[in-house]
């Protein structure tokens, strides 16, 4: 009897006793194994096949045509959603079905067609994926979309099938699919076309106030936040005479001069740099132009998310007119020559900046907190920065405004002169925590908030034990200067009113100048 047995370390492929025994059980194992599926293998996923299915809609065999594919990011899911639905509406045979087992996660359509499940037979159709994404700020705005299955309908008289795998990043996919099987490639492709068109026309974005969200699985985007719209007017904006009147003739007057502007060959796309120690009313101002500017699409990015501003201006582009907000730019727009080497989000955020046609109704609101520390190519070139406004420490005048908006009709006039004449140096961050330490004063007591509570939180926090708590409200330690150390003291732009005019800009040790910009590392000396 020959011994067919595979001998260790014989070689591969060596067989005692002769490779043909070996070679012909082989063949018939296969032949057995691929019996067995044939007749067996599906049974315990009975029903119809999603390659026949497939197929049956397109009269011809699906596995031998081409596939066309479409990438969705994540904030734009539901609007491939609305556009889709659209097209699949114009079918009144169109149905969806769904792909069974866990490889609808991770496989192509054309996988699906051509290899089957990994344990052999062919998918088969199962359950539709859904989800509910928002639509907007509440609660209600809702929509429930397709994650996970495939349409079959007739568009322009062609049979067609579109298959929605859904942005998932727990498997990998940063990025929804569509991917779409026609007859004749080209109706496939122009399908995708239509429906990118729709996707803008029909967007859930255009209009809203939007904010992106990090993925926690890794570096891409997790998708959209919706904002309320601020409700705020002009009088609840205390900022020097004149600046607010300034920051919204550039950011909303030329949204609403824009016909008359583009019919004398003007530009739209403009930059509004709000700058100044935190806690004056940066980010408050930002508030209040959303507010003013009802119907405008607005993108507000701030930390990681300013990883985002590409897609930003991309969306800006789509739902003019637009705004896009970038809250504390100085994080990743520093001065290169304070850093070791390049700084690619620099780069993206002023590569934004010059993407924009000219004539794009996009406004780009950028806020600071140090400005002596920004790209010097990002504050000056037309084009990135065109207005820069001081948004400084009050005055006295200011901090009276300020108590007075915060505190409506609760403390009477005398108390908050004085608390205004005791607090200088203050932010506005500072004066709407005194007021509601003062209102606390008086529930912690029993009473309602009179000017004794008043005085008694102002006393508070202007104690030694809030040293911290005042850094933290933007005021200034003991020592430290109120302003910041480079100034734009330009004719017409910042300047806000409440400070002493910046002086003529020098060169000093160790920073630089540049027309009428100029700033210093702390420390420095005038240039010999």
């Amino acid at each position: 009897m020959t011994d067919d047995r595979v001998v260790a370390g014989g070689g591969e492929g060596r067989v005692d006793g002769g490779d043909e025994g070996l070679a012909d059980f082989m063949r018939q194992f296969r032949r057995f194994v691929q019996t067995a599926l044939e007749r067996f293998g599906d049974m315990d996923d009975a029903g119809e096949g999603l390659g026949d299915a497939l197929s049956d809609h397109l009269v011809t065999d699906a596995r031998r045509l081409p596939v066309v594919a479409e990438n969705v990011p994540p904030h734009r899911v539901v609007d491939a959603d609305i556009a889709l639905a659209e097209l699949v509406g114009t079918d009144d045979e169109a149905r969806v079905i769904g792909v069974a087992g866990d490889m609808r996660h991770h496989m192509t359509l054309a996988d699906l067609l051509q290899l089957g499940t990994p344990w052999g037979g062919s998918v088969r159709v199962g359950p539709v994926d859904y989800a509910q994404l928002a639509t907007g700020p509440r609660a209600t705005d809702r929509r429930q979309v397709v994650s996970a299955g495939v349409h079959l309908f007739r568009w322009n008289g062609n049979a067609v099938v579109v298959r929605v795998m859904g942005y998932a990043p727990q498997f990998g996919r940063e990025e929804a699919l569509l991917e779409v099987i026609a007859a004749d490639r080209a109706v496939a492709e122009s399908l995708i076309d239509r429906l990118r068109v729709l996707m803008d026309e029909r967007s859930v974005l255009r209009g809203q106030i939007i904010t992106f969200g990090s993925d926690p699985y890794g570096r891409g985007m997790a998708g959209i936040t919706f904002l309320e719209r601020p409700s705020l007017a002009s009088s609840d904006v205390v900022l020097p005479e004149g600046a607010l009147d300034r920051i919204g003739a550039h950011v909303v007057g030329i949204g609403e001069q824009r016909d008359r502007l583009r019919a004398h060959g003007q530009h739209l796309k403009r930059g509004v740099l709000l700058f100044g120690p935190p806690g004056t009313g940066k980010t408050h101002t930002v508030r209040y132009l959303l507010s003013s500017t009802p119907g405008t699409t607005a993108v507000l990015l701030s930390g990681g998310a300013l990883a985002h501003i590409h897609t930003a201006a991309k969306v800006a582009r789509a739902h003019q007119p637009a705004i896009v907000v970038l809250e504390d730019v100085d994080l990743v727009a520093e001065d290169r020559s304070f850093a070791m080497g390049p700084q690619p989000l620099l780069f993206e955020v002023l590569d934004a900046l010059d993407g924009l046609d000219a004539d794009a109704d996009v406004a780009f609101l950028l806020t600071t907190n140090r400005v002596a520390d920004l790209e010097l190519a990002l504050s000056q070139r037309p084009g990135r920065v065109d207005l820069a406004v001081e948004i400084p420490l009050p005055d006295e005048a200011g901090r009276r405004a300020l108590f007075r908006l915060y505190a409506a009709q609760l403390f009477s006039d005398g108390a908050l002169a004085h608390a205004a004449a005791r607090s200088e140096g203050t932010t506005a961050s500072f004066a709407k925590e005194l007021v509601r330490r003062a209102v606390l004063h008086g529930a912690l007591a029993g009473q309602d908030p009179s000017d004794e509570h008043l005085e008694s939180a102002l006393d508070e926090l202007l104690s030694d034990s809030e040293v911290l708590t005042r850094s933290l409200l933007g005021v200034p330690s003991d020592g430290e200067p109120a302003g910041e150390q480079g100034e734009f003291g330009g004719p017409g732009e910042g300047g806000g009113g409440w400070a002493e005019p910046a002086p003529a800009p020098v060169v000093v040790r160790g920073g630089r100048a540049f027309g009428w910009f100029g700033y210093a590392p702390p420390g420095g000396r005038p240039h010999p």
